[in-house]
């Protein structure tokens, strides 16, 4: 059974850059995508920290983004059509994500969390958690933590519980 988690994380940064589309322009397009990757590559190490964890999501599935889309008004003529990676979303991954996105102390945290856990997918985050003015223009939306609020109060408190817990074993 497979533990590859980018299904997860190409949907959630997709829903997310759907939701709270990133400035005109290239660059604006490119650094809105890389902290929306960088924000749900970190909820996905932290909410699946091992291989079992990650089996197990593909096993049952990560449930799609119905609830998600119903919360920030998305409906589903503003589809591009294409809705099959809708079904790979996972709202409490999305939702874990946005709190990183709207609050840099809490992605530093998370970040620290998942590395001391021993998570090898926590990657680099600096523009997630120290981002700089061109990462805040670039992407005002998806950083804007009073727009982001009702999809980041979904599961925030099970992410400050997983944060301020002992860390999670990677197995």
């Amino acid at each position: 059974m497979s533990t590859d988690l980018s299904p997860v994380i190409a949907a959630g940064t997709r829903w997310l850059l759907a939701a709270y589309p990133p400035a005109p322009g290239a660059l604006s397009r490119a650094l809105g995508d890389a902290q929306a990757r960088q924000a749900v590559t970190l909820a996905c190490a932290l909410r699946y920290p091992s291989d079992l964890d990650t089996q197990l999501l593909h096993l049952l599935g990560p449930g799609g983004s119905d609830r998600l889309d119903w919360l920030t008004g998305i409906e589903h003529a503003d589809h591009d059509g294409d809705d099959a990676w809708r079904t790979w979303v996972d709202e409490t991954v999305v939702s874990w994500a946005a709190c990183l996105l709207a609050d840099p102390a809490v992605a530093r945290r998370a970040h620290d969390t998942a590395t001391a856990a021993g998570s090898d997918q926590a990657g680099d985050v600096a523009r997630l958690a120290r981002p700089g003015e061109h990462e805040l223009r670039a992407a005002p939306l998806l950083r804007h933590p009073d727009l982001l609020e009702p999809v980041a109060a979904l599961h925030r408190a099970q992410l400050l519980e997983r944060l301020a817990g002992e860390t999670a074993t990677v197995r």
